[in-house]
């Protein structure tokens, strides 16, 4: 098995080009279904993040999930300062779900990265719906993960996607989306190849096991006083 300098050195090898040939071949364009940015089976028909919903307090579904993407860090802190008042932290992002669990005083376990932060429906809290048609009113600022949608980049060793491929040319991976087989430009290709490139380099390991690159803060969540979940940052 490879090293994981190795790894990383591997991304930062990427070449631009030949990403945008392969999501030029593969082709895409976005269809603003918002399928990407909302929860599996989150609220009913109907209705909205202030109503009720189906699943549990958080607002996940029973048989479904909410929404999850990751986030880094320096992209929480732009997102805070997006629109006319800054955002809480809280507001943003949360810890990512997997890897914790439910404790009697609240999630318990430990997560080293970040997801966007969520509606009572589990959708993307920066998600808006206009008769049916999706926006992200955060779309200039929006982070690497929803640039890159439906695409990823598999390099081998630790560094395989999350979630079944749909389709492929060489190491890009297309997962679901139903704006995957339509013509996209060059330019909107080469675009999109620069933002999977970066995405893929941040994501690649960058440190032995037991060190923590800079930018992936680790923290758990445990019980504090009177019952309350708090987030450690060590």
């Amino acid at each position: 098995m490879e090293s994981l300098e190795v790894e990383l050195e591997r991304a930062r090898a990427i070449d631009t080009a030949a990403l945008a040939d392969a999501i030029e071949s593969i082709g895409f364009e976005c269809t603003r279904c918002g399928a990407c940015c909302k929860a599996v089976e989150g609220c009913e028909d109907g209705a909205t993040s202030d109503e009720d919903t189906v699943g549990d307090e958080e607002g996940g579904p029973e048989d479904g999930h909410d929404h999850v993407a990751t986030v880094f860090p320096d992209e929480v802190r732009r997102l805070q300062e997006t629109g006319d008042e800054a955002y809480d932290w809280r507001d943003v992002a949360r810890p990512m779900p997997y890897g914790l669990s439910e404790g009697p005083d609240g999630p318990e376990g430990e997560t080293f990265e970040w997801a966007l932060g969520v509606d009572d429906c589990g959708d993307c809290r920066f998600y808006a719906e206009d008769d049916g048609t999706g926006a992200c009113t955060v779309h200039g600022d929006r982070p690497l993960v929803c640039r890159t949608y439906p695409f990823s980049v598999a390099l081998g060793g630790a560094s395989q996607p999350m979630g079944e491929a749909v389709d492929e040319e060489g190491i890009v991976r297309a997962h679901e989306c139903e704006g995957l087989g339509r013509d996209i430009s060059r330019a909107d290709a080469e675009e999109l190849a620069a933002s999977l490139r970066e995405r893929t380099v941040r994501e690649a390991p960058s440190a032995p096991t037991g060190t923590r690159s800079a930018d992936r803060p680790a923290r758990r969540r445990r019980a504090g006083r009177n019952g309350r979940s708090v987030t450690e940052f060590y």
